[in-house]
Formats: C-alpha cells, sequence, structure tokens
C-alpha cells in the first residue's frame, strides 16, 4: 500500500482530469474481448495517455445489465499480467481499479494500485473496511442492487421521473464514507448514469447537474462522471440505436457540457 493518504488535489490542476478506461473483460457493453491480453491492453493504455488520459481505470468485471457475476480469483486473473505490463511501461500513470470485490482490491493495492473504484459506493462491509484502512484514493458510485446483480429497469420506461432518488442515493454514499472517518479530500462521487435508473431518471439526472454540488455539499471537482458510450446520450440525441462504439462524439459534447458548469473528473473510453 501507499505510505501516505493520497489526495486529488494535484491530480485536479491543469485542465480536466481524464480517467481512460481499460476494460479487460469479454463482455463489455463498449469494447468487451478487445483488450484481454496484456499486449493489447497495454496498446490501448498507451493510445489513453498519448490522447491525454492522466489515470487508467482497470476493470475485470462486466456491469453492463445482465452481466453475469464473476469470481475474485477469475477477476484478478484477469488483471494481474496487465497491471504487471502497466507498470513497467508506464511507471509515472497513475492506475484505478474497478471492482467490488474486498479480495481484489486488496491484491490490487499490494500490487501499487493509487485508487479504488467501487460501483456499489463501498456499500460491503469488508470494502468500506479496506477503505478505511488503507490510504489510496477512491471514487464511490451510486448504484442499484437487486440480490447479487445490479437492478436495471426497463430503459426506456415513460414513467416521469426526477433526480431526487438519485441524489439522495448518492449523498447516503458520501454519508458512508465521512461516518467511516474517510477524509474527503480522498475521495471522488461518481452519480451512476444508467445504473439502475431509466432514461428519464438519467436525463432528469444530468439536468440536475448544475445544482448537484449545492445538494451534497460536496465541490464539482470533485465529482466523477461516467457516461462515456453510455446509451443515456444516444437517446438523448435521438439515436438510441447508435452502436456505444459511436458514441464518442457525443460523449466529447456531454463533456463539453459538464466542463462549463464546473465539473473536471470524467472516466472516458476515448479523449478526442
Amino acid at each position: 500500500m501507499i505510505d501516505s493518504s493520497f489526495d486529488w488535489g494535484p491530480l485536479l490542476k491543469g485542465g480536466p482530469l481524464f480517467i481512460g478506461i481499460l476494460n479487460l473483460t469479454p463482455d463489455s457493453f463498449s469494447d468487451g474481448g478487445r483488450f484481454t491480453d496484456p499486449e493489447g491492453a497495454l496498446a490501448q493504455a498507451r493510445r489513453l495517455s498519448e490522447a491525454g488520459a492522466r489515470m487508467l481505470d482497470l476493470g475485470a468485471e462486466s456491469t453492463r445489465p445482465g452481466a453475469e457475476p464473476i469470481t475474485a480469483d477469475l477477476e484478478w486473473a484477469r488483471i494481474e499480467g496487465v497491471l504487471v505490463r502497466l507498470q513497467q511501461a508506464l511507471p509515472e500513470l497513475p492506475l484505478s481499479l474497478d471492482t467490488r470485490h474486498a479480495e481484489v482490491a486488496r491484491r490490487g493495492l499490494a500490487a501499487g494500485i493509487t485508487v479504488l473504484n467501487d460501483v456499489t459506493g463501498f456499500a460491503h462491509p469488508a470494502m468500506l473496511d479496506l477503505a478505511r484502512g488503507s490510504h489510496c484514493g477512491l471514487i464511490a458510485m451510486r448504484s442499484r442492487r437487486k440480490l447479487d446483480r445490479f437492478h436495471m429497469p426497463p430503459y426506456d420506461d415513460p414513467a416521469p421521473k426526477d433526480a431526487e432518488v438519485a441524489i439522495g442515493e448518492l449523498r447516503a454514499v458520501r454519508d458512508r464514507l465521512q461516518q467511516a472517518g474517510i477524509p474527503d479530500d480522498r475521495t471522488l462521487l461518481d452519480p451512476g448514469f444508467g445504473f439502475g435508473t431509466t432514461f428519464l431518471e438519467d436525463r432528469a439526472l444530468w439536468e440536475a447537474l448544475p445544482r448537484l454540488s449545492e445538494a451534497l455539499a460536496w465541490p464539482a471537482n470533485r465529482i466523477c462522471l461516467g457516461v462515456s458510450r453510455k446509451r443515456f446520450l444516444a437517446a438523448r440525441a435521438g439515436t438510441p440505436r447508435l452502436a456505444p462504439g459511436q458514441r464518442d462524439a457525443l460523449t466529447s459534447e456531454a463533456h463539453a457540457e459538464a466542463l462549463r458548469w464546473g465539473f473536471r473528473v470524467f472516466r472516458t473510453h476515448a479523449i478526442r
């Protein structure tokens, strides 16, 4: 583990912080299977770094709608070889680990991971204990669970929705980490677009972004937005059937919009 507490401050200086998404899964919604071998992952990491990513986020368990949960051993097996190659080839680039499993997170920290990114907002006691006992950076996302899976309602549900429930869930994530004694400057909060939300709720949440910082009593530059290639962008643009790989222009437009509102951190598959 790293010796001193992580502080996002230095990374938040000098323009937006693009965190490049490196999917190590065969079944990601966006680019599943393309970067599962270490050489392919390293090539993509170089592309992201050259395009402007100042951190990489490694994920080895798909969280797309309907994805099957995997074991911690399989998740780590997908990560370990890539992690070693990245540290050898790009030692200056900090690495985030996208996992909800404490055993995988523990192995990642021991291997030099800088940030833990938990899509369940450190809801599991073991993950919260690990976050509290370490000094790494944290990305804590709001999501909805149903038993051992993510709850994903029909995205085109026409029932009217506002953003208040989702904002309340994100506030509960914030409270969980604060009550655990974790310093705020170690944490980024993620609203979790698409995780248990319908299009109308995502749209309401996006439209609420200009007031989200005030609603959370949390600075906008420590909120991480993860809308890259998501169906929300395609649906908002009136092109719901647009393939994920063709949504990079829409992603860039959304990032530019959020930048005007004071947001500075974006998880993204590509940087234009």
